[in-house]
């Protein structure tokens, strides 16, 4: 793929949290794909996952946590290593994308040292997620 990062300038994902899950599984399987990028859009309803795994694109990720499903309030690009945060707490950064409900929302898997749900962690309906 690129040598170098090609995205040099990007805006943030912004969104509010719709759903605070509160679960964590062992040997969930998931998938990511290759693509170090999705395109999120306004409106679309996405779930964050969490896990304390080493993961990046093409792997399996087994041990993860649920943070909760957010509505996007403003379209850009979602790259891997990207931060995360919720309600200005940082979770950490985009270790990739799983398809397993695609069409209806990506998975989307975020490296942490910790895996805590979002019950866990505090948060609460309408909290902010940026993404970026």
């Amino acid at each position: 793929m690129f040598k170098t990062n090609p995205y040099a300038k990007k805006e943030p994902i912004c969104g509010n949290l719709v759903v605070v899950l509160d679960g964590k599984f062992d040997g969930r399987g998931l998938k990511l794909i290759p693509q170090p990028s999705r395109c999120l859009l306004l409106n679309e309803v996405h779930e964050l996952i969490l896990t304390d795994e080493d993961a990046k694109p093409n792997n399996i990720v087994n041990e993860i946590a649920y943070i909760g499903f957010f509505v996007v309030k403003k379209s850009a690009i979602v790259v891997v290593n990207d931060h995360v945060e919720v309600e200005g707490k940082n979770l950490g950064v985009i270790a990739g994308f799983d398809e397993t409900h695609m069409p209806n929302h990506y998975n989307i898997v975020v490296k942490s040292d910790k895996r805590n749900s979002g019950l866990e962690m505090g948060f609460e309906l309408g909290d902010e997620v940026i993404i970026g």
